[in-house]
């Protein structure tokens, strides 16, 4: 995927460019521009995506496929303020990603929303892992500036759920309180990611929960016993 990132680390887009014959898929909303010979097809499953679902606040996500027949660009951005990156993955090196943080991606990337593995691991309504197969390369959006590890064997790393980006499938983690009870209650901090290496981490400097928390905190909203 030929991607320049631009306007970084604070407002980040992607451009990815198509060459003759090409192809990105990007989730549905992330498109910002396109230029020359582009058209795009819309699907919620089956054929090309392989059945890809993603469910938010109740709502269907969709995913958009953009095509080239001569060659063009798609810029791509994030809802929110924050940086983008281009991460490479193959057939031996799969990566979970944070649904909110997958942008776009190869036709030979796999995004299954389906998988299982690590129901329960962030909190908040709709926030799941996508387990990225294939062979080819993704662009991941964060909240806030980007910051990647690499961790050797037996190395640790602890990271708050909501700063989680990504993180090779291949990393042993564990979900648990940052703390004791009184801590978690009193001192703000709540669920976190216990990572042990080898392989790669990618957190964001910023928290989408945080964020929404504060939101409410300044402006609370009135409920009505009618």
């Amino acid at each position: 995927m030929d991607v320049t990132i631009s306007a970084g680390p604070a407002f980040a887009m992607g451009t990815v460019t198509l060459p003759p014959g090409g192809s990105v898929r990007v989730e549905a909303g992330a498109m910002a521009m396109t230029r020359g010979d582009i058209r795009i097809e819309t699907s919620a499953g089956g054929g090309f995506l392989k059945g890809l679902r993603r469910t938010f606040g109740g709502s269907s996500f969709f995913v958009n496929d953009f095509h080239s027949d001569r060659g063009g660009q798609v810029g791509v951005s994030a809802t929110l303020p924050g940086d983008m990156a281009k991460v490479a993955i193959d057939s031996s090196r799969p990566l979970l990603v944070q649904s909110g943080s997958w942008s776009a991606s190869d036709p030979g990337v796999d995004v299954d929303s389906k998988w299982g593995g690590a129901k329960g691991f962030f909190s908040g309504a709709g926030l799941v892992l996508l387990r990225c197969t294939g062979q080819g390369e993704l662009l991941l959006s964060t909240y806030g500036a980007i910051v990647p590890a690499d961790l050797a064997a037996g190395e640790t790393m602890t990271v708050d759920n909501g700063h989680v980006v990504a993180f090779d499938e291949a990393v042993q983690y564990k979900v648990r309180k940052a703390g004791s009870w009184k801590s978690t209650i009193l001192g703000g901090e709540g669920l976190v990611a216990e990572f042990t290496g080898p392989g790669r981490v990618w957190m964001q400097t910023r928290s989408t929960a945080d964020l929404i928390s504060w939101i409410q905190q300044v402006n609370p909203q009135e409920t009505s016993n009618s």
